[in-house]
């Protein structure tokens, strides 16, 4: 039987808490720098990656890709491609792709306005991200609906406050704001609410430029200090098969002057975007990245890429994406090694088609993410909250999944294998039969010995259903309530308001700066 210390040690465990998962315990586990611990695993032999590579090679040589940009076309003419203005296709030699790859950045440290939250980007680290891009949020007291800066806002505060997700991301966007004027809402609530890496649309030359100054007012910066290191990121995305537009071409050229990274990510749907083969649409993928990569480093040498992966399988009945399949997993390994083989960090994506936070929503989002991980994954875009294929981003969603991260994040802690924890002496203090509740061992560690869940609920049947029977989604509604209650932005951020908000209202009063399409 469980005896009186077995019972002491449960009340002190449960000190300090507010009867809800996910409040505040004696352990003080460290997320914000992960290393992954997993040997990365492969989806194709040695032969296959280089024939894969020196297809997509083939591909840039001989088919080329479509740029919108007339700019664009020009740098890359500029380094030897071959441009036909007529049909705007480029036709990209493998010495220029060879010669992007040599001057691409290897390791990129990403400058946070906390610097303990820096992020080093390379092969071995692991970041995760929240899902980015919904134009709906949904939640269980409020249902689904289209995304406001309110609701955005709130986002923040949650990503904030986790430090297993490691940088800011758009997570939905906020359609009740003028989208001339929807950067500066969107910024400033990144840089006054929250001291981690922020985002920055690339939707148009002026776009960006105010993105930037907003963030060299937030951070102090000069401008040459701000040229100097990286201190934000944005994804672009080429329109698969084989076209760059004129936002996602423009935006690389001007990441690349200014010195950010840019995660060059084609979003590869086998059997609807891409060939309906893993090998296939990875082909195409990796043609389309190195195109971008290609790109950045003829406009800046050295300019900071990440290779972006995210590529998975629809539904063959109704064209739908799917998200978390053995596709999706297979074709993020083989990212994997894609990705290795240039020596590049690189992102995947996570997610779920789920329509409601629901077992198939967990199912496919912790596939995913396992995808991710065993990958070798450096940034996990869509790690937390995404649902719909990305149509929408939850509130309840976000906290479950984060348990998941906290889990992996768990993982890549030193598990001791001392003398101590051995734990010989423990052994022999307890008698055959007894237990190790009272043990000296057991007393001196209980406290911090083992992960303390965020959302699960371990009590009995009885206790959980004199509580209510609440389900973990249920759960999570509270948690993500009782955190926006609290929530106190970093100081350091929030005294950026004002010389924010002046900026803001003089662009706003020159009339703001309409995104490019």
């Amino acid at each position: 039987m469980v005896d009186e210390a077995a019972r002491d040690i449960r009340r002190e465990r449960r000190r300090g808490r507010t009867g809800e998962a996910g409040s505040e315990s004696s352990r003080r586990p460290d997320y914000r720098s992960l290393k992954n611990p997993f040997l990365p695993q492969p989806v194709f032999s040695e032969d296959q990656v280089v024939a894969i590579h020196d297809t997509a090679l083939r591909v840039l040589e001989e088919l080329g890709i479509k740029v919108l940009l007339p700019q664009a076309r020009a740098a890359y003419a500029s380094a030897g491609a071959l441009v036909d203005e007529d049909s705007q296709m480029v036709r990209i030699g493998r010495d220029i792709v060879a010669a992007a790859l040599t001057s691409a950045p290897k390791s990129i440290t990403t400058r946070a306005g906390d610097r303990s939250r820096d992020i080093a980007l390379e092969l071995g680290t692991m970041t995760f991200l929240a899902g980015c891009g919904a134009p709906n949020v949904t939640d269980l007291e409020h249902g689904r609906r289209p995304g406001t800066l309110a609701a955005f806002e709130d986002f923040i505060r949650l990503v904030q406050h986790f430090d297993v997700l490691h940088m800011l991301g758009p997570c939905i966007e906020p359609q009740d704001v003028d989208n001339r004027f929807r950067h500066y809402a969107v910024n400033r609530a990144q840089l006054t609410l929250s001291d981690k890496v922020p985002f920055v649309f690339a939707r148009g030359t002026p776009q960006v430029e105010d993105g930037f100054a907003m963030i060299r007012l937030a951070r102090g910066l000069s401008e040459d200090e701000f040229l100097s290191g990286a201190h934000c990121y944005t994804v672009i995305n080429t329109n698969s098969p084989r076209q760059l537009d004129i936002p996602m071409a423009q935006g690389i050229i001007d990441f690349a002057r200014a010195g950010q990274v840019s995660i060059i990510t084609p979003f590869c749907l086998a059997g609807a975007m891409a060939p309906i083969t893993v090998a296939g649409a990875l082909t195409l993928q990796h043609a389309e990245a190195l195109a971008g990569l290609a790109l950045a480093q003829i406009v800046r040498p050295g300019a900071p890429v990440v290779y972006g992966s995210f590529s998975s399988n629809v539904d063959m009945k109704s064209g739908a994406p799917a998200f978390g399949t053995p596709e999706h997993v297979k074709a993020t390994l083989g990212a994997g090694q894609l990705a290795r083989f240039t020596g590049l960090p690189w992102r995947s994506g996570g997610g779920s088609a789920a329509n409601i936070s629901d077992a198939q929503a967990a199912h496919e989002t912790q596939f995913a993410l396992w995808g991710s991980v065993l990958a070798g994954a450096t940034v996990c875009i869509h790690a937390a909250g995404w649902l719909e294929g990305g149509l929408s981003v939850s509130f309840e969603k976000l906290i479950t999944d984060i348990e998941a991260l906290q889990t992996i994040a768990e993982l890549c802690v030193a598990t001791p294998g001392d003398e101590a924890a051995i734990g010989f002496e423990a052994i022999a203090e307890v008698q055959p039969g007894g237990h190790f509740f009272s043990a000296g061992h057991t007393m001196a560690r209980y406290r911090t010995a083992f992960y303390e869940p965020l959302v699960a609920d371990w009590s009995n049947f009885g206790n959980w259903t004199q509580a209510g029977s609440r389900t973990a989604t249920e759960r999570a509604t509270g948690i993500w309530k009782r955190l926006l209650a609290d929530f106190r932005p970093p100081a350091s951020a929030a005294a950026m308001s004002g010389v924010l908000d002046e900026f803001i209202a003089r662009r706003t009063e020159e009339g703001g700066a309409a995104p490019v399409s």
